[in-house]
């Protein structure tokens, strides 16, 4: 087997992948039919309405992501993910019934997304740590990739299998399937061999532990760099079913199976960086950087692109860059994270990188109605550039990186410190520690 997929020769880990691939499915088919269900059936087609329901699922990862990290470090994570994909699994059921039955009303919707996206924040940090758990230190890189692969595999699947479901069927049945969907996952998780796993350190039980992982936040530069550009990409720059809906309908006058299309052509891009982050042996600052900035070139050229056919050729490298970027971030969070913090951080992390959504979303939708469709899209560009030149300085400056450049490969030279260098600025950097902390104590007792 190839380097690309090495971490599916891991037993454990080929059923969590294939748990996670029906799983994700069943998820993108419900965000599809749920939106469909609001917008036609329950709504005048109001869009308001949809944005409102998507806000719902996505405010709890502002409010709960940190405790939700705690949970993570303090218990068993494939006990945790157990009793998660049986609350989502029943919620789906919950929405299913009232859909066939024909009780469902718009505040049912409310109710229901605002409580799958309780689930899923206490989900997200205990999912995308449980990948540690499955496979060595060795492989994590890898793993990390392949779980990115099987998202994007499922959102080539999910609204297509879901379009002919709705229109045969009705929304009900595709609620129904994605609950049904769940018993995949639930029943990887029970299949798994105990002791081929690799359980993590688990942080012991006191006070202050959520202010323990802001603390260790801080301390770590590259970590909040890394969350910082991923950050400001993410609100401003990944709306894509927002913004190649505006310019397939009002900047190309195109319909529903266009519009379409370009969801798709983004998965395939997405889906191609995803496989070539599974090759990468590990993931680096440096990488997510210069992904953030190559995101923001193809977005730029995206927006200005003149035909409908150009733009849907220039959607595959954005979505090649995006997905390189946020796999290169989530796989240098959690293995340059100690063990015990790492639910706490990925939670710090998830909570920007989702939680900025229902932030950036309207902003770029005020964008693109006031100012036009590609002014939606080269907002994110020139966030993106913006951010990631200004993440590139630090990086250079922080790590005393000495830049030569030349006309042929390699272009830019870098050099780094020498070890002498490294250790000394190490011991100088402990001691400005120390010394912080003596004053912060003093303070605390006065």
């Amino acid at each position: 087997m190839s380097q690309t997929f090495a971490s599916l020769r891991i037993f454990n880990y080929r059923l969590w992948f294939a748990g996670a691939l029906v799983s994700n499915v069943g998820t993108w088919m419900q965000r599809v039919a749920q939106d469909w269900l609001v917008l036609t059936v329950l709504t005048p087609e109001s869009g308001v309405a949809v944005g409102i329901t998507t806000a719902l699922q996505f405010l709890p990862f502002l409010l709960l992501s940190a405790w939700a990290g705690l949970l993570a470090d303090r218990f068993d994570h494939r006990t945790l993910l157990m009793w998660t994909q049986i609350g989502q699994a029943v919620l789906g059921l919950a929405l299913a019934a009232l859909t066939l039955l024909g009780h469902v009303e718009l505040w049912h919707v409310y109710v229901l997304a605002f409580a799958l996206g309780v689930v899923a924040a206490i989900d997200g940090p205990a999912r995308q740590t449980f990948v540690s758990d499955l496979v060595p230190t060795s492989n994590l890189q890898n793993a990390v990739a392949l779980n990115s692969t099987s998202f994007n595999a499922a959102r080539l699947i999910g609204p297509g299998v879901a379009g002919l479901l709705i229109a045969a069927v009705g929304t009900g049945w595709v609620f129904l399937i994605n609950a049904l969907t769940y018993a995949a996952t639930i029943a990887a998780l029970s299949l798994m061999r105990a002791s081929e796993l690799h359980p993590q350190e688990r942080a012991s039980r006191r006070r202050g532990q959520v202010r323990e992982g802001v603390r260790y936040m801080r301390r770590r530069p590259d970590l909040m760099i890394i969350t910082i550009v991923v950050g400001v990409v993410a609100a401003l720059g990944l709306n894509f079913q927002l913004t190649s809906a505006m310019m397939a309908a009002t900047e190309f006058g195109r319909g529903a199976g266009e519009y379409g299309l370009l969801g798709s052509v983004i998965a395939i891009g997405s889906l191609a960086g995803a496989l070539a982050a599974a090759r990468r042996r590990q993931a680096r600052l440096r990488l997510v950087v210069g992904a953030a900035f190559a995101f923001g070139v193809a977005a730029g050229l995206n927006a200005l692109a003149p035909t409908y056919w150009l733009y849907l050729v220039t959607c595959v490298p954005v979505g090649f860059t995006a997905l390189t970027m946020i796999t290169s971030a989530n796989a240098a969070v959690q293995t340059s994270t100690t063990p015990r913090m790492r639910g706490r951080v990925m939670a710090l992390y998830m909570m920007v990188f989702l939680g900025t959504t229902p932030i950036g979303s309207p902003i770029v939708g005020w964008i693109g109605e006031h100012w036009g469709p590609r002014w939606s899209i080269a907002v994110g560009a020139i966030a993106a550039l913006l951010v990631s030149v200004a993440a590139a300085a630090w990086v250079v400056r922080d790590q005393r990186l000495t830049l030569t450049y030349q006309l042929s490969r390699p272009f830019v030279r870098v050099r780094y410190p020498t070890p002498e260098e490294a250790e000394r600025e190490a011991r100088d950097a402990a001691a400005e520690d120390v010394l912080a902390q003596q004053i912060e104590d003093r303070t605390a007792q006065s």
